[in-house]
């Protein structure tokens, strides 16, 4: 998919940025069928000052995504089950509000959470429909290395899940992002989101709570990649392997073998899947347990990862959040340290968060879809090569 961006006049006879602005908003209304109705909207808050350079006309071209009939499925689970929350479209305020936030940041450093991923078809935990509204609990590091069956239920649930959770794809989301990212906008990118969607959509954020593509020792450190840990699951427990790949997971029921799609890449299912005979992999390092490379619940950020992101939130002059709900104090403390050394903070999530009181700028809506519109706005509009 490609988008057109509007191409902008000559700067020649415009003294500031409203009137560049002015002008860009009078086209968009005449080539937008709600144009009448966008005509009674508040115009562009005026910007002091000249405008340095002026940005060509660019294409930009998106990811190919894959139409197979995985992505299909994937797109009528998640419209099905209504993954994301309600949310009225984004206002032209909102995306006004939004690009000066950008406009006027040099440093801006960005947060994303669950909210951008369930765009993509993968459930969160904290909102109305998320997990914890079925009373799910997601395992805690403790209970993973003190008891076997506890990680023969995790490992079990985790590989019947994995061929559901990777036919994700990112959401326009993530893709605009990613747009922002390499156009210098976006100095420094953190998410809590264990998918590996922003990687898939031309991102490489520091992965705050780690990454399921990832199986790591909890003895040694020795890790290898989630794609060898599955074949190696299926190849200690062949006959168990073949009866769930066989089981036909209709997206549009839970009953299916009694499982239901989880977070962080699980399915819940039936005991009777797992609990006998379950071979799960060791370390071939050390014989020691092996677990997803991710901060479960009870256990701490590895301290060179916090640190970096610290340091990140600290030296911002701005700080976004995308999609969380910033319950996590690993999350919170992040802007928190933003908002005390002096930067801008702001916040795009549907429904509230732990630091809506001390954020001045909070905008509800989906992520996909109002920063997708900010790359048709002045100065953020992505130059031509």
């Amino acid at each position: 998919m490609s988008l057109r961006l509007c191409c902008r006049p000559s700067i020649s006879g415009f003294k500031n940025k409203r009137d560049l602005l002015g002008l860009e908003l009078a086209a968009y209304q005449s080539s937008n069928p709600m144009g009448k109705w966008l005509s009674g909207v508040k115009k562009f808050i005026p910007f002091e000052g000249y405008v340095k350079s002026v940005k060509t006309a660019a294409r930009i071209s998106f990811p190919k995504i894959s139409s197979d009939c995985k992505d299909k499925e994937s797109s009528n689970f998640l419209s099905h089950k209504k993954m994301v929350p309600y949310s009225d479209p984004p206002s032209m305020e909102d995306v006004e509000s939004l690009y000066e936030f950008f406009d006027r940041s040099t440093k801006l450093v960005v947060l994303t959470g669950a909210g951008m991923s369930t765009e993509s078809g993968i459930p969160d935990y904290r909102s109305p429909n998320g997990a914890y509204s079925t009373g799910f609990k997601p395992i805690t590091h403790q209970e993973f290395l003190r008891s076997i069956k506890a990680r023969r239920r995790y490992w079990a649930r985790s590989y019947a899940g994995w061929r559901r959770f990777t036919a994700a794809q990112p959401s326009t989301g993530h893709i605009a992002l990613s747009s922002l990212e390499k156009a210098g906008h976006i100095s420094f990118m953190i998410t809590q989101n264990v998918d590996r969607l922003h990687h898939r959509a031309g991102s490489n954020p520091l992965e705050l709570h780690g990454t399921v593509y990832t199986v790591a020792c909890t003895n040694c450190g020795f890790s290898l990649p989630r794609d060898l840990f599955q074949d190696q699951v299926k190849a200690h427990n062949p006959k168990w392997a073949e009866a769930i790949e066989s089981l036909d997971y209709d997206s549009r029921s839970d009953k299916s073998f009694g499982m239901k799609q989880r977070p962080d890449g699980d399915i819940e299912i039936d005991e009777k899947f797992w609990e006998e005979d379950f071979y799960i992999p060791e370390c071939q390092s050390c014989q020691g347990v092996l677990k997803p490379d991710v901060v479960f619940f009870g256990d701490n950020v590895p301290k060179s990862r916090a640190d970096a992101a610290m340091e990140a939130a600290k030296g911002c002059d701005a700080f976004l959040v995308l999609g969380s709900s910033l319950m996590t104090m690993s999350a919170f403390r992040l802007i928190k340290a933003a908002r005390e050394a002096g930067a801008a903070t702001a916040i795009i999530n549907i429904g509230a968060t732990r630091a809506d009181d001390i954020v001045p700028l909070k905008i509800s809506a989906r992520v996909g879809e109002i920063l997708p519109r900010l790359l048709n706005v002045g100065s953020l509009s992505i130059p031509a090569p």
